[in-house]
């Protein structure tokens, strides 16, 4: 078998982090070696003078970042715990921000800059308005009771998009088991009539949930048995024309990897929390580029007063990291 001049070999990729000091007392020198370009269109994304940091340890089970821009601050889910957090972003404080918290998951903010969240224990999506009262979104449908509300995502219409798996009533760590009562699925809530429309129920653990940048596209990954991200065209209030947009294999190897909390940049990107920390995906479903975090990604957001700092809510910690791009939409 002939073998390729030393010069032509392909770049050897790990999906393994360096060993680092994450109290930051001993720096990474540039460029951080955990910002990986897989292919050469990533190269536009990096910084070449900035490190992935972490912000706080201590968590549970990480899920559920948002960006709230008037507050200047970042607020996520430690789901065991039932507490939401918040990084502050003046001082860098930590403190708890809403405790208990209904083991909330997914977390957004609408256009008029109200908090939505997934709450698993009460099995539903609620809005926290402004005088400090909690509206129900969704809950039933049916007649029947949701199975624990994951992630969820706003429209410029108003209109309320979450996925609905089970994952937070299968035991007692996130949530309260109990049986499911529909089948897992991805829905819309209509903001003037409050009607609830099942948007699809073809996965079986519907999960990260986000639009394109000119919301002409709904992406949905799928942690369940079909590991993927499927893509939809935007057909009115309603989708069509369903199919496979990617399924991750970890860099470097044949190893699955299964995308959990996804979110679109301006370009086109699905930046999306799957191992080995974060992938990057163009807009024709070719991997790119990656981040290395020593733990499990499930979400990110981005943030921050310019929007080009990727936060990542990775099991026990939350990291970010200065990227060169800018977040799609508004949490």
């Amino acid at each position: 078998m002939a073998v390729l001049p030393a010069a032509a070999q392909p770049p050897v990729i790990s999906s393994t982090p360096i060993v680092r000091d994450w109290s930051g007392q001993q720096p990474v020198q540039y460029p951080d070696p955990d910002v990986v370009a897989l292919d050469n269109r990533f190269r536009k994304y990096l910084i070449g003078n900035t490190v992935i940091r972490r912000l706080h340890t201590g968590t549970l089970w990480a899920e559920g970042p948002a960006w709230n821009g008037v507050g200047r601050y970042m607020v996520w889910s430690d789901i065991p715990n039932n507490v939401q957090m918040r990084w502050i972003e003046e001082d860098g404080r930590v403190t708890a921000f809403r405790n208990p918290s209904g083991y909330s998951n997914g977390n957004t903010f609408d256009f008029e800059g109200r908090q939505l969240s997934c709450e698993h224990g009460g099995r539903r999506v609620v809005r926290y308005e402004f005088n400090g009262t909690v509206t129900v979104i969704a809950e039933k449908f049916g007649g029947k009771r949701l199975n624990s509300p994951n992630d969820i995502v706003v429209h410029p219409d108003g209109g309320i998009w979450f996925t609905d798996p089970a994952y937070g009533i299968n035991g007692n760590y996130e949530g309260f088991q109990a049986p499911k009562e529909v089948k897992e699925a991805v829905y819309r809530v209509d903001p003037k009539s409050g009607q609830m429309d099942k948007i699809t129920d073809e996965m079986s653990g519907p999960n990260g949930i986000c639009f394109s940048p000119d919301y002409k596209k709904l992406y949905v990954a799928d942690t369940g048995t079909g590991r993927e991200i499927r893509v939809w065209d935007m057909d009115g209030k309603g989708v069509k024309n369903g199919k496979r947009f990617v399924q991750l294999e970890v860099p470097g190897s044949h190893a699955p990897s299964a995308a959990d909390g996804i979110r679109c940049d301006v370009d086109g990107n699905v930046w999306a929390g799957a191992r080995p920390g974060v992938q990057v995906i163009t807009p024709g479903g070719e991997p790119i580029g990656m981040i290395r975090l020593p733990e499990n990604c499930a979400n990110i957001c981005f943030g921050g007063t310019k929007r080009n700092r990727l936060f990542m809510a990775a099991s026990q910690s939350l990291y970010v990291v200065y990227v060169g791009t800018t977040g799609a939409g508004i949490a």
